[in-house]
């Protein structure tokens, strides 16, 4: 039976979970045995860089935190060294650094995620790593907008260049003739 302290140290973890898991964006849990050291810190250097919390987490703390969020499916999941990878900001970067990481090192193994508050298994998250970051997706639309703007410019121009051309053409004829 454990003690009291060790109950309240516990009780303390679970809230401290369930707390960052109701705000996050978005978190993945993978299995991370067999990752050497230096590989595991790449790893929690990349995600430090992108603004994502990483760690290593006891499956019974992660299931209580789980279902006290409504994350009742996660169960199946939390067995086997686990952890958790929880983005605040982005919902779509632990799932691309996870996946970037997992093709990378064989030993690393993607379990499941919730994304905008869904369950989602391997293949969702897969998917949503290969989709393009926010900063790509706006580029494209800005540069998509800005395309025909570029388009009418270079046709006005061309019209008053070719004004240009005519009427100097017409002024040098007529200095010719003076």
């Amino acid at each position: 039976m454990p003690s009291e302290k060790s109950l309240k140290l516990k009780k303390a973890k679970v809230e401290k979970l369930s707390e960052k898991l109701k705000e996050a964006k978005s978190f993945v849990l993978a299995d991370y045995r067999g990752l050497t050291v230096e590989q595991d810190t790449q790893m929690r250097r990349a995600m430090r860089e992108a603004g994502i919390e990483y760690m290593v987490i006891k499956n019974s703390i992660a299931r209580y935190a789980a279902k006290e969020n409504g994350y009742d499916q996660l169960d199946e999941f939390l067995k086997g060294p686990t952890s958790i990878a929880i983005s605040m900001q982005d919902p779509v970067a632990p799932s691309k650094i996870i996946s970037k990481y997992a093709k990378e090192y064989d030993k690393l193994d993607i379990k499941a995620g919730v994304v905008e508050g869904k369950v989602v298994g391997i293949d969702t998250i897969k998917s949503i790593a290969a989709l393009p970051s926010r900063e790509e997706l706006v580029a494209k639309v800005l540069g998509g907008l800005a395309a025909p703007l570029y388009g009418i410019v270079s046709v006005l121009n061309a019209n008053i260049r070719g004004l240009a051309v005519a009427l100097n053409a017409i002024a040098e004829k007529k200095q010719a003739q003076a």
